[in-house]
Parts: structure tokens; sequence; C-alpha cells
């Protein structure tokens, strides 16, 4: 009964506290409008929000994301190298990886983590979610791109959250 009502607490809690913070007041009538606002959005967009995994390893989630930071970094170097160097040794390819991760959220994270990093964009998903093509701006081996998206991200997402399709 109470998760109809209240579909999402923590939700609701993070949406009345960011209310407040936006308004910069903690007047009692702000209060109950943001109880209230975080209360109603929850409610009413329930539908289209997908279940979250459970994350199995918190520290190495924290790890992990200095990694993606990282890596955007040093990918940051090497795509102005390669942009401001001769465009002729430029290897731009399309790569088929396949996958192995099922949830759609987990899918989202990995999905992003390859169009964050620069020099590679997630271009499709087949509809079965089998198969990520990516485009990289300079991939002379596509068996070793494919090697590192599945070692690098796509393992690790695989440990860190429980995966099962929902």
């Amino acid at each position: 009964m109470i998760s109809r009502v209240l579909p999402n607490p923590g939700l609701t809690l993070l949406l009345a506290l960011l209310w407040l913070m936006l308004n910069n007041t903690l007047s009692v009538g702000h209060v109950l409008l943001g109880l209230v606002l975080g209360w109603a959005i929850p409610l009413l967009v329930q539908g289209f929000l997908i279940d979250l995994p459970k994350v199995r390893r918190p520290l190495k989630l924290c790890l992990f994301s200095l990694k993606v930071f990282y890596d955007i970094g040093v990918a940051n170097l090497h795509v102005a190298k390669l942009v401001l160097g001769p465009t002729g040794r430029l290897q731009p390819a399309f790569v088929e990886v396949p996958m192995d991760i099922e949830h759609p959220f987990v899918l989202a994270v990995l999905t992003s983590i390859i169009s964050l990093t620069p020099g590679t964009v997630s271009a499709s998903l087949r509809p079965d979610h089998r198969m990520l093509l990516i485009h990289a701006l300079d991939a002379p081996d596509a068996d070793a791109l494919v090697a590192e998206v599945k070692n690098r991200y796509e393992k690790p997402l695989l440990e860190m959250f429980e995966c099962s399709r929902t």
C-alpha cells in the first residue's frame, strides 16, 4: 500500500531537497510545495522509470568512475593530437562489439561512457541489444578496440551491477 502512495521515497526526498536548494529558502510554504512536487512527480512518471540494478561493489564503482574520468582526459589529448596532425593518418571505422550486458540501464551506462570518451561514439544498438556499433575516429585495429571496450568497460560493469534483464 505504501509503495503505491509513495512509489519512490528516495526520489521524493531528492526532488524536495532540490526544490528547496533552487529556491534558497526554508519557508513552510516552499517545504510543503517541495514535498508535494517530490511526491507527485515520481507518481506521474513511474511508468517511464526503469528499475535500477543493485550495485554489488560500490567501492569498485567509485574507482571505475575515476578510471572513466582519466580515460576521458587521455582521450582528449589523443584526439587533439590526431586532429592537429596530418589527417591522412586517421583511420576512422565502424566497429561492431558483441554485448554481454543485458540490463537496459547498465547498457545505457556503457554506451554513455563510449560516447563521452572523445574519439568514439556509440552509433547504433541492434534491437535485440546483442551488438553495439561504435564509430571510432582512429581505429587501425578493430579487434583491439573490441577487446578494449569489453575488458576495460563492459567486464567491470558486469562485475559491479546485478545485470539480469528486466
